[in-house]
């Protein structure tokens, strides 16, 4: 292989973006803070399911609407055990904002990219914000549903058609 190749190998390998994560796979661990500032760590959800939804931008349309609607059916989320997460490219300053706004009774994540490139949500080469996606993870850190077509209104509803399926699957 000559120099020219290798260079062009190297430099096409670092700028390929991660393939959505599929059912079974290990969520890498992750760190960022939240509309608080505080650090919300994947080791601190183990033994528990979360909904980790990546959201382009915060007080957008379709990021409040989706938004909107985990919020207004949280409760069943809630009961089902599940713990809901926004993550975005915005500041916790932003997010708070937003939590604000909306009443959202959950924690919005402040994401460098790190972790939406590492999970397909974004493209270090692409625009600077997460695409419309998520994942519903298990207790044992691995990935139950990828979520890559999300229609903000209808998402939260999904979600939850999706556990109420495994729940009877289940038993």
């Amino acid at each position: 292989m000559s120099f020219g190749a290798a260079a062009l190998l190297l430099v096409t390998a670092g700028s390929v973006a991660a393939a959505m994560l599929s059912p079974g796979d290990e969520m890498p661990a992750w760190s960022l803070s939240d509309q608080t500032g505080a650090t919300v760590e994947s080791g601190d959800l183990r033994g528990k399911t979360y909904l980790l939804w990546f959201y382009p931008k915060a007080q957008t349309p379709g990021c409040t609407l989706e938004g909107q609607t985990l919020r207004d059916q949280y409760d069943e989320f809630a009961a089902r055990g599940v713990e809901i997460l926004g993550v975005s490219f915005d500041s916790p300053e932003a997010n708070a904002a937003f939590v604000a706004a909306e009443s959202f009774p959950f924690r919005l994540l402040s994401d460098d990219g790190s972790l939406a490139y590492s999970v397909g949500a974004a493209e270090p080469s692409g625009p600077k914000y997460a695409k419309r996606i998520s994942y519903l993870v298990g207790p044992d850190g691995k990935v139950v549903r990828a979520y890559g077509t999300v229609v903000p209104g209808e998402h939260a509803g999904q979600v939850l058609g999706d556990l109420a399926t495994a729940k009877k699957d289940e038993g």
